[in-house]
């Protein structure tokens, strides 16, 4: 099984960390699953400092998408052209993606249209308040997701 998480802001990483671990434990075991860490930002950000990956004995992504526009039209387009071309070089049957951020939404889009099913990590709505950007986002991605973990 491949798999492909994702993480657009730095406290993603403490989430992923776990499953990052279970799923190098399931490869020592012998089970076939490999995954690859997809950041939507840039290996530049100031908020990934060093010692973090080390720190929750995770890897460094394997990629950075480098889209850092502060403008949400902006930064959702340019998720979506990149984590498209991710996809098309690096195939994956499962998308993990996580929270309720543009990232999370524009990734989920990204693999429903390519027909690879999405899992959201920390899924379901808070507020019920739609005029909250990331309550909008929230709902979109589980209204795309396969497999939903509150």
């Amino acid at each position: 099984m491949k798999v492909t998480i994702i993480a657009g802001a730095r406290p993603n990483f403490m989430k992923i960390a776990p499953l990052m671990r279970a799923i190098r434990a399931a490869k020592a075991a012998g089970k076939n699953i490999t995954a690859r860490l997809v950041y939507t930002g840039s290996d530049e950000d100031k908020s990934l400092e060093p010692s973090l990956f080390t720190d929750l004995d995770m890897p460094h992504p394997d990629v950075y998408l480098h889209v850092d526009d502060t403008d949400f039209f902006q930064r959702m387009a340019g998720i979506l052209v990149a984590f498209a071309r991710e996809l098309e070089q690096h195939p994956a049957q499962i998308v993990l993606v996580v929270d309720d951020l543009t990232p999370t939404m524009a990734c989920s889009i990204v693999a429903k249209k390519k027909g690879i099913k999405v899992a959201h990590l920390v899924a379901g709505t808070r507020s019920f308040d739609m005029d909250m950007p990331k309550e909008v986002n929230s709902m979109i991605t589980d209204g795309l997701s396969d497999y939903l973990f509150t």
